[in-house]
Order: structure tokens, then sequence, then C-alpha cells
């Protein structure tokens, strides 16, 4: 069985719908503005509601606190410009939000299991690699479609 826990060890618990519909509208200007310099004040004014009582109604709803869920946002985010991106990692560390390279790259690797730059080299180095067991399969039907004959 799936254990529900979040990786902080807490379990989100239910809050009233208004409450919850509230929190989500913190949480969409969270992902909106991820980049930018957020603070508690600004996402419990996001919610209309007091920063203490947003914090815990936050962390209620969805298992962590708005910090560590900003964090996950901007990581998840740098992955995907690392991926497809020719940015730096000093670039991608700042277009995410953070304003410091070392704990940038230290948060990075605590998540994904190595630095930005060791991530960007062996997903590239993944991505461009053919399988040698991969084989196309196209289907006879396409071919007679599409006025080619598979050779």
């Amino acid at each position: 069985m799936k254990n529900s826990r979040s990786a902080a060890g807490r379990r989100p618990r239910l809050v009233p719908d208004d409450t919850f519909r509230r929190l989500c509208r913190a949480r969409d200007f969270l992902h909106d503005r991820h980049a930018e310099p957020l603070g508690l004040a600004d996402l419990a004014r996001q919610a209309g509601l007091s920063r203490f009582h947003f914090l815990r109604l936050f962390r209620d709803a969805f298992g962590v606190t708005p910090h560590e869920y900003l964090t996950r946002v901007r990581l998840g985010r740098a992955k995907t410009l690392l991926a497809v991106d020719h940015h730096s990692v000093t670039e991608v560390c700042f277009d995410v939000g953070f304003s410091s390279l070392g704990s940038f790259s230290t948060l990075f690797a605590e998540r994904f299991g190595c630095p930005p730059s060791a991530w960007r080299k062996r997903f590239w180095r993944v991505a461009w690699t053919p399988d040698a067991s991969f084989s196309l399969v196209v289907p006879g039907c396409f071919f007679d479609r599409y006025g080619g004959r598979p050779v």
C-alpha cells in the first residue's frame, strides 16, 4: 500500500472547501511567480489569511510548508531548463529564483542525486545515445496511406 505521507513525514489533512480554494489561489500565485522573491506575507495575502494561520493550513492541506513547496517548484523548473536550455547553471539558478548558486547546487543534489552540471551531462548523454535494442515499428497501413513502402 502506498504511503500518503509527504517527504517531511506529514500526512495532508482535509480543510474546508472555501479555505482549500483560497490556499489553491495562493499556491497558483506561487507557481506563477516562483522566480520572484516571495515571502510568507505575500502568499498569505493571496489567500486572505494571517501569515501564521496560512502557514498552518497550507501545511495541513499540502503536507509541506510553503517554503518547501516553493523550493520543489523552483528545482523542478530548474531541471526542465537544464534539459532544454543551453544557459549556464548559474543563469538557470537565478532564472528560477534562487539567490545563491551554492544553496541551489546543494538542494539540487539532495533532490536529484547529483549537482546540476552533472545532471545536465547525464541527461544529454542518455538523450542522445541511441539504444541498440530500439527499433522503429511503423504499420504498413501508414506507408500505404502516405505514399511510401517500408524499406
